[in-house]
């Protein structure tokens, strides 16, 4: 019975758990509102649909970007909007190569980026922000952020409108800003009050694409290297083509008359409105519209009814009667992490760590990050969203084959940090990378096991059969009969030289159970197991373990005698935690567990780590070191008024910590494959802890 979930849980994801009344969510939900009376450079809101987001400043648009520079950049972002610059000189793929001896077979890989063509291809393609739109007041002397009064901003999350209240003189101003559910638009709606005699201008300018790897990816310093055609204007609306180089897209604004439309420049366009409200839309598409836009009224309806939707669907969890003083600031963090993967990380493609918010790594996604990103939605009982984004795996499995047998292996090799078309970037680490290979097996089997759909496994049946081929022709066997991986290969701890490691510990665990459970799809659907998987689940290497620890890797004995060896992500424990460690040993990882949280340079790791480690100790039979792990007080597990997961100047949101948290809080409440009985078994029964949780789904 150890590999299935009990009766207790089935119905405790099924909202009926112990009788229990059911969760007030608008409630739970209502005490963690975003609300803001001054401006918080920390604290820009962001609204969207999980393909699209715009961020905003205190007045509900972008009137302020210079306040929010250094901190989080005010951007609006779509999935489908990336830029590239020209490539005269023709930079390849094969430009960056270098060989990587691979158990006596010589193996090339991307890995030079000491050369212009990886700059190139580092850079490019890049995502694109499309506007930045904000207000202008004239006749009323200068205006900033820090003279506006009366300010009063709340994100309500029931509903998915910003609420953006504040006054300018004697105006008052009232304005909402919302995204449609299913479309790239953006709706304001302003009302104002008191002293109102001047006009209220809007006021959008259309970048040029960047290159920035980290920040803003607006350039509105390069005019004459992009165009904006106005391709037909009525007295209340107007049409933009934008071309940017090969690329193209269009743009389209409308608004209530008497609002007048004026060209200012080649690429900034300026609506004057003289009345006390008014709706202004604009929306983005990388193809000419075609009909009508949704009117003001329909948007919002649609916006309430998908929020409401949204919250009342799916798992909740409860702490408000929990006595532990953290209980408060982790309900906060679990809200406003539903709704920030909502609005960032639900969209047709993988997301970048920083979502729709502003570029890091130029825009592209990490596929070993993808888990992190978007698991949980299965583990919430809002498996449609992770399936969203799961469809672009097939439409990148041609390259996903090619290289794979470029390199000698069968079946499909998954890129790290990439692109729309799945190319693969240029990189000192990420083509050496192994750990991204068995995820779309793991968040498939997570799929799965909230529908129990025959149709998904015939579905999905040929994609994770190549995985698995491509997982077993890597491993190789050894003299002593052991398949071992790599080297070449560096673990999800990027510390290690690829050219001498072997056998990491989370890899080679991640392994068996990539394995074990294509073996598990096969069986599901009649078909005898593949003897060449097995031979690789049988035999591979154990996990390495020194002084009675786990270590990071067979090459590496030294974890936990070299304090250097101790930073970055502390993998290891993935082994029994986010895996439910077949070939681990429960009181080895506790011993490992406790190590590594009391001599671990925790100013050295990532937001996804802590959750990490307190699925571990949840599994091991630590609940209160798995709450002291998820709460940890360390600079990289700060959670901004906002929400968002900061990690370090530059790289001030991580989105991956959001997702992290709450894969690994549903698994603390609802529990995974062999947890004990009863409720909660990942948090404490010191009785300062009471869960009230519902809709959720055990881990594997």
């Amino acid at each position: 019975m150890k590999h299935f979930p009990s009766l207790l849980f089935l119905l405790a994801a099924a909202g009926a758990f112990c009788g229990a009344q059911p969760i007030d969510r608008k409630a739970l939900l209502s005490r963690h509102d975003v609300i803001l009376r001054q401006p918080d450079a920390w604290a820009p809101l962001t609204v969207g649909n999980g393909s699209f987001a715009f961020t905003a400043d205190v007045t509900g648009l972008q009137t302020f970007p210079e306040f929010y520079s250094q901190s989080i950049p005010l951007a609006a972002l779509s999935q489908w909007a990336w830029h590239s610059f020209p490539n005269p000189a023709g930079f390849r793929l094969e430009d960056t190569f270098e060989t990587y001896d691979t158990h006596g077979r010589p193996v090339a890989y991307p890995t030079n980026t000491r050369t212009p063509a990886a700059e190139w291809l580092r850079q490019n393609p890049h995502r694109l922000a499309l506007v930045r739109l904000g207000f202008r007041f004239p006749g009323r002397g200068e205006i900033r952020i820090t003279t506006l009064t009366d300010i009063e901003q709340r994100l309500d999350l029931w509903s998915g409108i910003l609420e953006s209240r504040f006054s300018v003189g004697a105006e008052r101003f009232h304005v909402r800003t919302m995204v449609h559910p299913s479309m790239d638009l953006l709706l304001v709606r302003v009302t104002r009050s008191g002293a109102a005699e001047a006009p209220v201008e809007v006021v959008f300018e259309f970048p040029y694409g960047s290159g920035v790897h980290t920040g803003d990816p607006a350039d509105f310093g390069s005019p004459d290297r992009h165009a904006t055609e106005a391709l037909g204007s009525a007295p209340a609306a107007a049409t933009f083509r934008r071309t940017l180089d090969q690329d193209r897209h269009f743009v389209r604004a409308d608004w209530p008359r008497p609002g007048r439309l004026r060209r200012e420049g080649a690429h900034r366009f300026v609506v004057a409105f003289p009345g006390n409200s008014f709706d202004f839309r604009m929306a983005f598409s990388p193809e000419e519209f075609r009909g009508r836009l949704p009117g003001a009224a329909e948007t919002e309806s649609a916006v309430r009814a998908h929020w409401r939707r949204f919250w009342t669907t799916g798992g909740a969890i409860d702490l408000s009667a929990s006595t532990d003083p953290r209980a408060r600031e982790l309900e906060r963090r679990i809200v406003l992490s539903q709704y920030l993967t909502a609005i960032q990380c639900a969209g047709p493609m993988p997301p970048q760590e920083t979502g729709l918010t502003f570029n890091s790594w130029h825009g592209k996604f990490h596929l070993e990050m993808h888990w992190w990103h978007a698991a949980h939605f299965a583990l919430w009982g809002r498996p449609e969203l992770l399936e969203k984004s799961l469809g672009w795996y097939r439409s990148i499995a041609p390259q996903a084959r090619q290289t794979a047998a470029r390199q000698g292996y069968r079946g499909l090799r998954w890129p790290k940090m990439t692109d729309p078309q799945g190319r693969e970037s240029p990189s000192a680490i990420g083509p050496l990378l192994i750990w991204q290979q068995p995820h779309l097996i793991h968040m498939l089997e997570l799929l799965y096991r909230v529908r129990k759909d025959g149709r998904l496994l015939r579905q999905w049946i040929d994609l994770v059969g190549e995985t698995a081929d491509f997982m077993a022709s890597f491993a190789v066997r050894g003299p002593d009969g052991r398949f071992a991986l790599g080297p070449p290969l560096i673990p999800a701890q990027e510390l290690h030289p690829p050219r001498t490691t072997f056998n990491p510990t989370f890899e080679l665990e991640y392994w068996r159970w990539g394995l074990e459970t294509a073996q598990r799809w096969r069986e599901r659907l009649g078909l005898p197991r593949r003897a060449d998987w097995d031979e690789v689940i049988r035999h591979l290497a154990p996990l390495p373990v020194v002084d009675g620890l786990y270590v990071n890797a067979g090459s590496d004995p030294d974890t936990f005698r070299d304090a250097a060896k101790r930073r970055d992500h502390p993998s290891l424990l993935g082994a029994m935690g986010l895996l439910p460690g077949a070939m681990a040993d429960r009181e080895t990882m506790r011993r490992t567990l406790r190590r590594v949280a009391e001599t671990w340079q925790w100013d050295q790791t990532w937001g996804w780590d802590y959750p990490l480690a307190a699925m571990t100790a949840a599994r091991v039979g630590e609940p209160s070191l798995a709450v002291d792990l998820l709460l940890m007080d360390t600079p990289k597990n700060r959670y901004l008024p906002n929400g968002h997961n900061y990690q370090r100047p530059g790289l001030t949101i991580y989105l991956p910590g959001n997702g992290g948290l709450l894969a690994a809080v549903a698994m603390m409440a609802a529990g995974w494959d062999g947890a004990p009985a009863g409720s909660a078994p990942g948090f404490p029964k010191d009785g300062r802890w009471t869960v009230r949780w519902e809709g959720l789904h055990p881990l594997p």
